[in-house]
């Protein structure tokens, strides 16, 4: 047994029934020491964490369906909970109509969703998918930013605000000092019957037991005639309806603020109470939403001027849970747990490199296109060397989505927040310390390692996507109270300028700025290519492929994920160094954790399998972002991950290097050199005939003697 025990394993044996729910009861230890409430308060957290709970079983049932992490889930029934607000307080229908075609459409959304994207990735690696979730809660963020204009502009107005929902009845209760209405009683009777509901069905349907089992082996129930994707397209409708009803029910208790910001609050604690619960432990998954409810009432009693105190409260929730909790072996936890669809770009092939036409392209293009970059300035205007500037920080962040994932296989969330770590540090080396700006980079840079580091070995102890929630929970923490200039006195407020660079470049103008970013990312291009083709670049890449293969050649598996996570955090920080010199000021704006998302799709979207991608990511981002106005601008990243998830999975740059193996196909067919690789790419028509071609020599056979006949001889 392991020395590292799990915590239920070291209960009593009268006690070891409730190890699954030991996570909850401490999280309520907690709250009852530090952050004591009132009984009203208390009962609130529990109402509101049943209401959490219904969007959290959400996730667990579409983990327990599709072995993924959906993080549209609250989107799914944040759009509908619009639509029916909408209907109620600007329509004037009655609030139970209005709450029965919420439902109904949240259930059609969820059915729909499968069928027309869900159901087109059923073959795809399972984190594949995930990445897709991410992209679907961005198009349906959009969908719930223009919903309210369907009403009038008054009406609409108000749907954009906090906006108070009509009550469904008169009702006063009061316990201690929280007074309970109609809608909060309302939640109290439907929240445990949803619940109970959920589990008879379950338990007792038919179609429960069937979605049971082919959680557990899908190919085995298909094969004995469970109708495996029918129970999907449930399991989503039924997804959808939780995350409604839960979501709906507290706009009613607290007022609707807007589709996007009831969805990002309900899908954090959700997702913190399914990694607590084990991802697939229904019953352990509810009780720990209701005890993180009840910390954040909690937490906002005792803080309540800052009630975004409980971002950096769960983060360290979280984290210390996962470094206590042992290493899950289960196979359903082990399989998949890395990204392993990520296409390697492949290099130019031995049997070409030799030849003069590509000995000189494979230099001078690369020359000439960092020439043209630096030459930009020439044709450009102050603003748009600035949006140049900031192109390319974000492909600089971009390339650290690529050691990670595309390298490591780990899915972060949180590198907007490893860019803010950097920016801090550098404001504050540049600003306060006045230290050159290269001291100011690496200082950003070692601090971003170290905290990816921190941040990541808790969560990289367990398999699975337990490290994108944890990295989603530390991004709030830093964009709502770590690196937040109002919590913070430490970070600069005022102007941020760059000191001249060696004392001898004076770094004011744009023009210089964007020189001085050009030329880092060329260099951290290089740096990384260079680990790419070493010994260190070999191994994050078996690990990613196979750990299990991996830790057999004696490959130190968590090493190798950590030193991703150390180069990835690096990188990242250094570009947020970067940015806040190239914004002359700190902003917590670009570092949320909206940001994380957005640069990590188009990271995806770019090509997770090549550096050039990372270029191709942050252009695809930025433009977006300045041609079009919100919520518009999120719609680039959010069709353009599902489009490229869908038709060409390696990305837009695994477009860019086919094209180069289709010039080097015709260059060896002109040439008659034979390169297996890129016929066999080519088809089978055009083989044989290239071998006879260009094999005229009689090779030598294993002992040294001539073969009878060359290779591709007709017999």
């Amino acid at each position: 047994m392991s020395r590292r025990r799990d915590l239920e394993l070291q209960l009593p044996a009268a006690l070891r029934p409730l190890g699954p729910y030991v996570p909850a009861i401490g999280i309520i230890v907690l709250q009852l020491v530090l952050f004591p409430i009132g009984l009203g308060t208390w009962i609130l957290g529990v109402v509101v964490g049943l209401l959490t709970a219904l969007v959290a079983l959400g996730l667990a049932l579409i983990y327990r369906s599709n072995r993924i992490l959906n993080f549209a889930q609250a989107d799914l029934g944040a759009v509908p909970v619009t639509l029916a607000v909408g209907l109620i307080a600007a329509s004037g229908l009655p609030y139970l109509a209005g709450l029965l075609i919420g439902l109904t459409a949240a259930i059609v959304l969820g059915a729909v969703v499968e069928l027309a994207i869900i159901r087109r990735f059923f073959k795809a690696p399972r984190l594949l998918l995930t990445v897709a979730t991410i992209g679907l809660s961005q198009l349906l963020v959009i969908c719930g930013l223009l919903l309210p204009r369907l009403w009038d502009e008054e009406d609409t107005k108000k749907l954009q605000t906090n906006l108070s929902v009509p009550q469904p009845f008169t009702a006063r209760i009061e316990i201690g000092s929280q007074i309970f209405h109609g809608a909060e009683v309302l939640a109290m009777i439907v929240a445990p019957l949803v619940l109970i509901a959920l589990v008879l069905f379950l338990r007792g349907t038919d179609a429960g037991i069937a979605l049971r089992a082919s959680a557990d082996r899908t190919d085995r129930a298909a094969l004995l005639g469970i109708p495996v994707r029918r129970l999907q397209t449930l399991v989503w409708g039924l997804a959808a309806a939780l995350s409604f009803t839960g979501l709906f029910l507290e706009a009613s208790m607290f007022g609707y603020t807007g589709a996007s910001a009831l969805s990002a609050g309900a899908l954090v604690f959700a997702l913190s109470a399914l990694l607590i619960g084990r991802l697939d432990n229904l019953v352990a998954v509810a009780a720990s939403a209701v005890a993180l409810r009840v910390l954040d009432q909690g937490v906002a009693a005792k803080y309540p001027s800052d009630p975004a105190r409980i971002y950096i409260v769960l983060a360290v929730v979280l984290l210390v849970i996962l470094a206590l909790r042992r290493v899950s072996t289960r196979r359903r936890d082990v399989d998949g747990a890395t990204l392993q669809a990520a296409d390697e770009v492949r290099p130019v092939p031995a049997e070409l490199r030799s030849v003069p036409v590509v000995r000189i392209l494979r230099v001078l293009i690369p020359v000439v296109l960092v020439v043209l970059a630096a030459a930009l300035p020439l044709v450009l205007g102050p603003s748009d060397e600035l949006r140049a500037s900031t192109v390319a920080a974000y492909a600089l962040i971009a390339l650290s989505v690529v050691v990670l994932t595309g390298w490591a296989g780990q899915v972060s969330l949180g590198q907007m927040a490893f860019a803010a770590v950097g920016a801090a540090v550098g404001a504050v080396a540049t600003a306060t310390w006045h230290v050159d700006l290269l001291v100011g980079l690496l200082a950003a840079g070692a601090a971003g390692a170290v905290v990816a580091v921190i941040v990541g070995l808790p969560a990289l102890r367990q398999p699975g996507l337990y490290l994108a929630v944890t990295t989603l929970a530390f991004s709030l923490a830093c964009s709502n109270f770590l690196l937040n200039r109002k919590e913070q006195a430490w970070i600069p407020k005022g102007e941020v300028a760059a000191r001249p660079l060696f004392r001898q470049f004076d770094l004011g103008s744009e023009a210089a700025m964007y020189e001085v970013v050009l030329g880092v990312v060329v260099l951290a291009f290089l740096a990384v290519l260079g680990i790419r083709r070493s010994r260190t670049g070999r191994a994050l890449i078996a690990v990613r492929d196979n750990e299990r293969g991996a830790a057999a050649y004696s490959i130190p598996v968590l090493r190798a994920k950590l030193t991703a996570f150390a180069l990835s955090g690096f990188l990242a920080a250094v570009a947020g160094c970067l940015l806040v010199h190239v914004n002359r000021g700190f902003d917590e704006g670009p570092f949320a954790a909206s940001g994380s998302l957005g640069i990590f799709t188009a990271a995806v979207v770019g090509g997770l399998g090549s550096l050039a991608g990372a270029i191709l990511g942050a252009l695809y981002l930025q433009g977006g972002e300045w041609f079009l106005d919100p919520p518009w601008n999120l719609l680039p990243s959010a069709i353009g991950v599902l489009l490229v998830l869908m038709i060409v999975p390696g990305g837009l740059g695994n477009l860019m290097y086919r094209a180069r193996d289709g010039a080097l196909r015709a260059l060896a067919r002109r040439r008659g050199i034979v390169v297996a690789s890129l016929l066999e790419d080519s088809g089978g028509d055009e083989a044989p005939e290239a071998i006879k071609v260009v094999m005229p020599d009689r090779p030598q056979g294993l002992d040294g003697s001539a073969a009878d006949e060359p290779v591709g001889s007709p017999r």
